[in-house]
């Protein structure tokens, strides 16, 4: 500690110095300058007395300027560099450590200076941003580990089941159907993690050729017939002819069959699906409208969340990820997503896309 003071203290005696130095060179330079041109054109007669006294004047004049120069000098780097230097080397300090709470009040501006500030401003940003991605991945390494506790205990369970001697053959298929349909489960949660992580840290890029939109909107539908028909439901579509749009056609399957799948997953028996798309001057509007259970107004604000159900009594329906790749699906080519629903009449959800 000592150290460092008298280190300090050196510093600031040899930034005086050098400062002295060079006033005092300047100074006496346009002095010499001064009284020479001033006898000149004078006819005054410079003699040793008068030099020696202007000299020390002089001197006296320097020092004192120079003194009162560095202090206040001195004082406006403690304030206005030093300070914020050592709070932002703190704060980054802190950061390395993992602490990524930390956030830095702006300094005083002096003379319009915002150097400082523009420094600070970065650095709570990228605090912040840091302090968000920290909590999502815990959040998502916690989450992980529970979907997938869940189906590989299910599994566990009905396999030691199968092992019990004397069971029927009846109990034999259903224990087997259940391991595979935790199976089927886990298979889909780790698809659909890889796939977000891929997105999430733009490994997947869009390709993007024209193709059309209503086409691809019917193909993808078809895909879930037998599901809607066995539960009965009624189909509805009002789809534009001759929709073409410029777009990666592998991504946006991805938005339409999470969205169908939603809608044929939540709609009761004998309940209704549709399906519309229409432009809109510059835009492409789809629409995939239901009439199942709905989403509560609180739970509509974190549904493109990570793992996020709103609706417990669906959990073994899904992982709470369809919807995370769908709206990161959509941002990457450049749309939005909307939702608007009423809790127990359904919910009708919006994507749209320029042209």
């Amino acid at each position: 500690m000592k150290r460092t003071k008298y280190k300090q203290l050196l510093r600031a005696v040899n930034n005086y110095l050098v400062f002295f130095l060079m006033v005092a060179f300047v100074v006496t330079c346009c002095m010499m300058l001064f009284v020479r041109t001033l006898a000149n054109s004078m006819d005054l007669v410079l003699t040793k007395d008068n030099i020696d006294e202007a000299a020390k004047l002089t001197f006296g004049n320097v020092l004192l300027l120079t003194v009162l120069s560095g202090t206040i000098d001195y004082i406006r780097r403690k304030q206005m560099v030093e300070r914020p230097v050592k709070q932002i080397l703190a704060a980054l300090d802190q950061v390395m450590q993992g602490d990524f709470s930390v956030r830095i009040a702006p300094v005083k501006e002096f003379a319009g200076e915002t150097g400082f500030n523009e420094i600070i401003g970065c650095l709570n940003k990228m605090t912040a941003e840091l302090q968000g991605t920290e909590t999502l991945r815990t959040d998502f390494i916690a989450n992980v580990s529970h979907e997938l506790k869940t189906p590989l205990a299910v599994m566990g369970n009905y396999a030691t089941m199968l092992q019990k001697p004397g069971i029927s053959e009846e109990e034999r298929i259903e224990y087997a159907k259940a391991i595979s349909h935790s199976s089927r489960r886990l298979a889909a949660l780790i698809t659909n993690i890889l796939k977000l992580n891929k997105l999430e840290n733009q490994q997947i890029f869009p390709k993007l050729d024209e193709y059309d939109l209503g086409e691809q909107l019917c193909e993808n539908l078809l895909q879930f017939e037998d599901i809607w028909e066995k539960k009965g439901l009624n189909i509805e579509t009002e789809i534009e002819d001759d929709v073409r749009i410029r777009s990666d056609a592998e991504l946006l399957s991805l938005v339409w069959n999470n969205l169908f799948s939603n809608a044929v997953k939540f709609t009761p028996e004998q309940g209704t699906i549709g399906v519309s798309l229409k432009t809109e001057g510059e835009l492409v509007v789809v629409s995939v409208r239901d009439t199942g259970c709905g989403i509560k107004s609180e739970v509509g604000q974190h549904i493109f969340e990570k793992f996020y159900q709103g609706d417990t009594s669906h959990a073994t329906q899904g992982n709470g990820l369809g919807l995370a790749l769908v709206k990161r699906v959509v941002d990457i080519l450049g749309g939005e997503i909307g939702v608007q629903s009423i809790y127990g009449q359904g919910s009708t959800f919006t994507v749209k896309f320029r042209r």
